[in-house]
């Protein structure tokens, strides 16, 4: 998850929480205060009832249709003392002149007269309004409440993409950045001195791995190159000792087994020669380059030597794959996609090639895929071959690089596919 989603995920989560709080405390504050100043109504209407049928003044009509009503009667001392003086509540009336039910707040108070007597007091104020008002009031909690916690979203992105944009511009440049390529100088100004400490960071450890980069390339540059002599005196030496007639059968097979190690030293040692001198781009002799001639030229050659194998080879040019790069570059590609294939191929299975304008695709059955994240690693090999060193894909991966070419590995219906295509 990216931290842009991940913070407003959290954000979001965090705002609809205390917003619903809010927003439910709001709408009870303002209920209560409706009925607060529904309640002094009451209050200041009754107290006038009381006050006028006290002094013996006329009585206001009891019912005055959807105004407030009241009802005045006389209790006894036993029901007065068991109820408190005054109390609220709400509740549905019958209203006479509209012969229908209402809801309404109720006032019920009792009080004392001059000669003893209990009255009880009964006002109703209808609260039809109340409730049209209470549905508006949430209505308008409700969008209200989405338009605040949406307008708080999108300031929380706008500050936070605006803030951020030198740790994207750093990360955009590291995505970039290849080790040994031709990169562009990092350009991040900012105020923020912890991005600040975060790009000289970058430049800092960048600039370490290419220094440790190129002091890996020098030394296995000069390692193959000082290696090449004592290899080849070895392997003459050792041809030249297995000529001797002398040796018994036993050292004969000891000394077979020991040129081959050396053979195969020397094939690594090669390998990583040409990368070495690939990554130096050593290679500036670019030609437009025809790759189905190239790949005619390897393929009757790989016939020959894995004849025993009994592979089945089937090509397939629908047009002529024109690349622009060096000759020699252009073989090693051909000629290191081929051995693998023959390699790594099934006992009497089948090598399929196929030749567009855009693409070169050759695939081997196989019964197991490879890593597809590792299958360009120097040395990582699936599964050990015979005569296979673990460079040879990394020298096409290399090659493909060198050369504003891509090379893809994918495994469908029981075959290894590598594909070379234009970038």
């Amino acid at each position: 998850m990216k931290l842009f989603h991940l913070v407003m995920w959290r954000v979001s989560a965090l705002l609809v929480a205390i917003l619903t709080v809010w927003a439910v405390f709001f709408y009870w504050a303002i209920i209560e205060e409706v009925n607060d100043e529904t309640d002094d109504s009451l209050g200041d209407y009754a107290e006038t009832l009381i006050i006028r049928w006290l002094s013996g003044e006329e009585m206001p009509s009891k019912n005055s249709g959807s105004n407030n009503q009241y009802y005045l009667y006389e209790v006894s001392e036993e029901y007065a003392r068991s109820y408190p003086h005054i109390t609220y509540r709400d509740e549905m009336v019958y209203i006479e002149e509209k012969k229908e039910t209402e809801p309404a707040r109720v006032l019920m108070t009792i009080f004392q007269t001059d000669d003893g007597r209990y009255m009880e007091l009964v006002v109703y104020a209808p609260t039809i309004e109340k409730l049209d008002l209470r549905r508006a009031l949430l209505g308008w909690i409700v969008f209200l409440y989405v338009l605040l916690l949406l307008a708080i979203l999108a300031v929380n992105a706008w500050v936070f993409q605006r803030n951020m944009k030198p740790l994207y511009r750093l990360l955009d440049w590291l995505d970039r950045y290849r080790l040994g390529g031709k990169n562009k100088p990092l350009t991040n100004e900012t105020s923020i001195s912890e991005f600040r400490k975060l790009n000289d960071a970058a430049v800092v450890f960048t600039e370490r791995n290419e220094k440790v980069y190129e002091q890996q390339k020098l030394f296995i540059g000069n390692a193959s190159h000082e290696m090449q002599t004592p290899l080849a005196i070895s392997l003459n030496r050792l041809e030249m000792l297995m000529e001797d007639d002398t040796l018994t059968e036993k050292q004969l097979s000891e000394l077979a087994k020991t040129h081959q190690t050396l053979e195969s030293l020397t094939r690594m040692n090669r390998s990583l020669l040409l990368l070495c001198k690939i990554e130096n781009h050593q290679f500036s002799d670019e030609k437009e380059i025809c790759l189905n001639k190239i790949f005619r030229t390897y393929l009757d050659d790989y016939q020959e030597v894995y004849a025993y194998r009994h592979i089945r080879v089937e090509v397939t040019e629908a047009a002529t794959f024109r690349v622009t790069m060096s000759e020699s570059l252009a073989s090693v590609l051909v000629a290191n996609l081929l051995k693998n294939a023959f390699v790594h191929a099934d006992e009497g299975g089948e090598i399929t090639v196929s030749f567009t304008a855009a693409s070169f695709e050759i695939s081997n059955t196989g019964e197991h895929p490879l890593d597809d994240k590792r299958i360009f690693e120097r040395f990582y090999q699936g599964s050990k071959k015979e005569g296979s060193t673990g460079l040879g894909l990394a020298l096409v991966d290399s090659v493909c690089k060198a050369s504003h070419l891509s090379v893809t590995y994918r495994y469908a219906d029981g075959r290894h596919v590598f594909t070379v295509s234009r970038s």
